[in-house]
């Protein structure tokens, strides 16, 4: 029935074109993706995906929740590092919660786009807006990263460390691109357990497990801060290796 409608759907269509010489719209595509997966910490390629949303007359929309503060010249973003900023064919969405410590989220793009949310999103138009403390927390952020770009990446560096003394204990982590550093655990049950002894153990640590992420992959996740020193990042590593689950 549905390849019958779209045959007659598409009779018409050209039908209407030989009558009115009009030229019918073309159905336009939306690529979404992370700018860092959120589970391994993995970056996406930016530029790779900009360049086949172009090829095929997409636009591309980015979520930098853990790219901004992390990534790019100064923490500007996966999206600014990728040469991609103020691109006409991408919008890029961000939390003001996670680098930048504050609440809420922006949408950042071109013009027309920010104009149409503003005039036919109705859970923008009735939703409450951000609070003024809200706001002025996240410019502080901005204006801190911008009068200190290391911050940046001393985030790196300190995800860096914990993937390196992890791994050298024997454990199986990902290689992280920002600041999430992901570890995986045997079992979904497992990886419970392992997150539940960090807790008892003074360690707030992430848990993943299906169905949130497929079969056969539960883990731990960390998240890697500027302001951690060597001494917390060794002490954290130390306790997820000693309640490490056994094989």
């Amino acid at each position: 029935m549905r390849k019958a409608l779209g045959a007659a759907e598409e009779e018409a269509r050209e039908q209407a074109v030989e009558e009115t010489g009009a030229v019918p719209a073309r159905r336009r595509a939306l690529a979404v993706s992370d700018s860092v997966f959120s589970v391994d910490g993995d970056a996406a390629p930016l530029a790779a995906l900009a360049g086949a949303c172009r090829a095929y007359g997409a636009a591309l929309v980015v979520d930098e929740a853990h790219g901004l503060g992390v990534l790019g010249e100064g923490g500007r973003g996966a999206v600014h590092g990728a040469g991609l900023a103020g691109a006409p064919d991408v919008v890029v969405t961000a939390t003001l919660s996670k680098s930048l410590g504050s609440q809420g989220g922006v949408v950042l793009g071109p013009a027309r786009v920010i104009e149409h949310l503003v005039n036919t999103a109705r859970t923008f138009i009735f939703d409450t807006g951000l609070n003024p403390a809200a706001v002025g927390a996240a410019l502080a952020s901005l204006r801190l990263l911008r009068r200190e770009p290391e911050r940046a990446a001393r985030v790196r560096t300190v995800a860096m460390g914990l993937y390196g003394r992890l791994t050298a204990a024997g454990l199986a982590a990902v290689r992280p691109d920002a600041s999430v550093v992901s570890v995986r655990a045997p079992s979904p049950e497992r990886a419970v357990r392992w997150a539940a002894d960090c807790r008892a153990a003074g360690l707030l640590v992430g848990c993943f497990r299906p169905p949130s992420v497929p079969d056969g992959i539960s883990r731990l996740r960390l998240t890697a801060r500027g302001d951690l020193t060597e001494e917390q990042v060794e002490k954290a590593v130390d306790v997820i290796v000693k309640t490490a689950p056994t094989a």
